[in-house]
């Protein structure tokens, strides 16, 4: 069987445990990656690959010649002043390539805020923060790429990402507060989001736009209170948000909405292992503390 060629523009969370489900899937493939410091050959889980500099105007051109043979392309890298830095360094070497399916990593930012309302792929992009606009910006490129060239580029508005490493009950655990405005918003656990990139990259349907979200969207305050409740705390303070000097919680905060993944299920086929936040954070606490 042949050897499936991946293309990664950035090598964060995602990508890894993206490469972990892979591993796990038996698929056989290769993959290559870029990052912002100088390329250098790594073996991440024992197997080895490539990673090419990639920073604003600078990258090697060594990755031009692998995005020729490239299959599948997962874009994670965040746009950039409302420009996407993969299109605007790599749109002509792109059309000229012959990868079969891009995945570009989007976000419900570009919902903006709904008033605690559920929103779907059809709703208006209404997002006025600084990450919605920016999001929106980079969609719009994307989807003007996928109509000039006929490739087979998706879009995965992802909600908010948990996992081991990174979660409320470490926050909570750190600081013992949470914050007292009522907003609501939707995650989704990590190694559900590598399982949901897996099967559109495979699915037989194309150019998707999916919400990737689990099935309960809840306030923070809702989840906060879990929390703490499985860490056995008695009291959490509450704190305003107009208390933080942090701007992006502030932007954070701006929006509420409850995000469907409807669509996402009945597309790709996908049941999710951790389909509630409860569902998540439950098994992090019995199991990576």
């Amino acid at each position: 069987m042949k050897k499936i060629n991946f293309f990664f523009f950035g090598f964060g969370q995602t990508a890894k445990y993206f490469v972990r489900e892979l591993l796990k899937s038996k698929v056989s493939f290769t993959f290559c990656a870029t990052n912002t410091k100088k390329t250098k050959s790594h073996i991440f889980e024992k197997k080895k690959f490539n990673s090419y500099k990639f920073r604003d105007n600078i990258f090697d051109k060594k990755l031009l010649k692998r995005l020729q043979i490239t299959d599948f392309i997962l874009v994670s890298i965040p746009p950039k002043e409302n420009k996407d830095p993969v299109l605007k360094r790599f749109k002509r070497s792109l059309k000229k390539s012959n990868f079969k399916k891009l995945i570009y990593l989007s976000a419900t930012s570009v919902y903006g805020d709904h008033n605690g309302q559920w929103v779907s792929e059809n709703s208006r992009l209404k997002g006025k923060t600084l990450f919605g606009t920016r999001r929106i910006a980079a969609e719009k490129a994307w989807l003007s790429f996928r109509k000039q060239s006929g490739f087979d580029i998706n879009l995965l508005r992802v909600s908010g990402i948990y996992s081991k490493e990174s979660n409320v009950l470490k926050k909570i655990l750190n600081k013992n507060i949470y914050i007292k405005e009522k907003k609501f918003f939707s995650r989704i656990r990590i190694e559900d989001l590598a399982i949901i990139i897996k099967k559109t990259f495979f699915s037989s349907k194309s150019s998707m736009i999916l919400n990737a979200s689990d099935d309960q969207p809840s306030t923070n305050v809702e989840v906060a209170k879990y929390a703490a409740k499985l860490l056995k705390l008695k009291s959490l303070r509450a704190v305003s948000i107009s208390k933080f000097k942090n701007k992006m919680i502030k932007e954070f905060y701006k929006d509420s909405k409850k995000v469907s993944n409807n669509n996402m299920k009945k597309k790709i086929k996908i049941k999710l292992k951790y389909p509630t936040y409860k569902h998540g954070l439950k098994n992090i606490f019995y199991n990576f503390r």
